[in-house]
């Protein structure tokens, strides 16, 4: 969890959630839009990871997704989601994503996550000028021998990133970012300063 007095100009604020049946009302043409949101801010690395970035809107539809599957009304409840989602945001000057390591194959994945174990330690974004800025993760996130199938990160930049990468061992990858990505990546990071 971040630890400031105030939100981060991007964080979710309290007024900004209606309750769940209200947001039923207005559900699938709030989907469609966070949907086309979500789609320059998913990166691809290889066959395996994915990097999920975040930002003030794809986390307020995940808090009411949330409070409409679980029929949550009661405002401790509310509000404990708000601060859990604005945690997945970092703070000022961080992109933060959630990595989701997929392995369709059952039998393969434990011993992968086991060989992967220290992943999280080797991912980075990199600047235009060939700067790598390595991922900040929860070690709680780490289980005992394997590493979790979702990790949230987050990346302190100076300006928005061009390239992701990995620069583990056994999975020394990296992809470019394209226009649109680079975009939204730059402009939510703009956010993040207010």
């Amino acid at each position: 969890m971040i630890a400031t007095s105030k939100p981060a100009p991007h964080h979710l604020r309290r007024d900004e959630i209606v309750d769940w049946q209200t947001y039923s009302d207005d559900r699938d043409t709030l989907r469609t839009a966070v949907l086309e949101i979500k789609k320059p801010r998913r990166v691809h690395l290889g066959d395996h990871l994915t990097f999920l970035f975040e930002n003030h809107e794809t986390i307020r539809y995940q808090v009411q997704e949330i409070m409409r599957a679980e029929r949550i009304v009661r405002e401790s409840a509310i509000r404990e989601e708000i601060a859990t989602y604005n945690s997945m945001l970092g703070g000022p000057g961080q992109l933060g994503c959630a990595l989701l390591i997929e392995i369709e194959e059952e039998e393969q994945r434990r011993p992968l996550l086991e060989s992967w174990l220290g992943l999280q330690e080797c991912l980075y974004a990199e600047l235009a000028d060939g700067t790598r800025i390595r991922a900040g993760y929860d070690p709680t996130q780490v289980g005992r021998g394997r590493l979790s199938a979702v990790q949230y990160l987050t990346f302190d930049l100076p300006e928005g990133p061009v390239r992701l990468g990995s620069e583990f061992p056994t999975l020394e990858l990296s992809v470019d970012l394209n226009e649109a990505q680079r975009v939204a990546l730059a402009t939510d990071l703009a956010a993040t300063r207010g």
